[in-house]
């Protein structure tokens, strides 16, 4: 007879329906919170810095494309973006199209991690959204909001998902080579700066008294949405290894150490060319600091990220203010909020450094295999040089692949788009802005309180018969 005693578990760790013996409470509810900060770097983040960076007539319209993006997203994501992306394998680039709504997919175990599919598909939901949203910040400005709402489907459908399901799903093609993208160095960052380049080109320039001047409308709000940005960027990487572990730790350490040796890198680099610390340039050096380490996040060492930090914050600030100043192609191509050198440059830089410095024991912690994850430097360092330069060879593969896949797809999405809306605001709105487009404005007080007579409010104030403005309240 067996003298095994049964103890009966506490009844918050007891199994149930509601917490099957397969359910991680602990990391369902890191990965939750998680997805919760990613959200918040768009909503409010990117939302209050894109309002607060542009010229005072666009920050309704800047920000609305990141809120219409952001809602839009979610609708797709889960009637087909999600499945096509993480769903059974079409093709080695492609999944099957199929719904993420009904109770028995969404309560089931996710394909990696010990929590509901339903936890999943809103992570990888919110980072499918910035990756719009990263897009619309070339486009400010200029393009039509009807344009819009037309390619965030578009290219959600049939540029993201390949990504995605190429680079992250288990059995895409990439990802079955070997392609280290911790976080979407790739996936998100050099897609949306290939991406929003291209569409920008598309799409056609600002009014050339927009691109000559166009000064943030309040530095401060912009302040606030990077900070948002930044703090975020705890649950973009420290998410990504699906459990509450301690590579989840070391990915945020990472994360934070790099974005403050590139912004401190950028501010130097300032100071020293242009004699002063500019405050905008300290947002792009925390930017590309954020953007380059996310592919290595929690497969590099602490003093690789900072490594990655000083490079981060040089080399995107060299092809801005250097090369991007001698470059016909891109003085020609209106990219607004310099995404391609912030996102396109900084994550290809990103993804390379990460075939150097990723780490085999942590890409052990991460992957669960070490066959074909090792950086060069340690290749050379263990005798597998070999494995070293294959990591490499992939990594470049991937920023390749990336970028052709951007290219030709958002191209082709422009092209489509353009058959039943322009592209581009007529001259006379782009002249206007918010009013123009939205008919509201972000700050509907002028001068010493008159409202322009010209308003869609204006019939609310007709009561009070208004003054005319004079030309020194008129003057901003």
């Amino acid at each position: 007879m067996s003298n095994l005693t049964v103890v009966a578990l506490p009844s918050n760790l007891a199994n149930n329906a509601a917490s099957p013996e397969w359910l991680n409470k602990a990391d369902n509810a890191w990965q939750l919170i998680a997805a919760t900060l990613v959200g918040l770097q768009s909503v409010p983040g990117l939302i209050i810095l894109y309002g607060g960076a542009v010229k005072k007539k666009w920050a309704v319209n800047s920000a609305f494309m990141a809120l219409y993006a952001f809602a839009c997203v979610l609708i797709c994501w889960v009637c087909w973006g999600y499945r096509l992306s993480f769903g059974t394998e079409l093709i080695p680039v492609w999944g099957k199209v199929n719904v993420a709504l009904n109770q028995q997919f969404l309560l089931e175990q996710t394909f990696t991690g010990m929590f509901p599919n339903a936890t999943m598909v809103f992570f990888q939901f919110v980072f499918a959204a910035i990756t719009l949203i990263l897009i619309a910040g070339a486009l400010l400005g200029r393009m039509n909001f009807y344009a819009w709402m037309l390619f965030v489907p578009l290219w959600l459908t049939f540029s993201y998902t390949v990504g995605a399901f190429t680079i992250w799903s288990l059995n895409g093609w990439l990802s079955t080579m070997g392609i280290i993208d911790y976080s979407g160095g790739y996936v998100i960052h050099l897609s949306s700066g290939v991406a929003g380049f291209t569409a920008a080109y598309w799409v056609g320039p600002r009014l050339t008294k927009d691109r000559e001047r166009f000064p943030p409308n309040n530095i401060i709000l912009m302040l606030a949405g990077a900070g948002l940005l930044w703090m975020g960027w705890t649950g973009f990487n420290g998410g990504d290894p699906y459990v509450a572990s301690v590579d989840a730790s070391l990915a945020v350490l990472n994360t934070h150490v790099c974005a403050a040796t590139s912004l401190l890198t950028w501010l130097i680099l300032d100071v020293a060319v242009f004699g002063k610390p500019s405050v905008i340039g300290a947002v792009q050096g925390m930017i590309t600091g954020l953007v380059c380490i996310t592919p290595a996040a929690g497969v590099v060492q602490g003093w690789a990220a900072i490594i990655m930090g000083v490079c981060s914050g040089s080399i995107p600030w060299f092809t801005m203010m250097v090369v991007h100043k001698k470059s016909e192609l891109l003085q020609k191509v209106d990219d607004t909020m310099a995404v391609f050198h912030t996102h396109a440059i900084a994550g290809s830089l990103g993804g390379i450094l990460t075939g150097l410095f990723a780490q085999p024991h942590l890409n052990y912690l991460f992957y669960g295999k070490t066959a074909h994850y090792v950086g060069l430097f340690y290749g050379f360092h263990t005798g597998r040089v070999g494995a070293g330069f294959r990591q490499v060879g992939i990594q470049f593969l991937g920023i390749v692949f990336v970028v052709v896949l951007n290219v030709v797809v958002t191209s082709l999405v422009c092209l489509v788009v353009q058959l039943f809306v322009p592209l581009r605001m007529s001259e006379e709105d782009m002249e206007i802005g918010d009013e123009a487009a939205h008919g509201e404005e972000a700050y509907a007080i002028w001068g010493q309180g008159d409202r322009l007579e010209n308003s869609r409010y204006s019939a609310y104030n007709d009561m009070e018969a208004p003054s005319k403005p004079t030309s020194s309240q008129v003057e901003m």
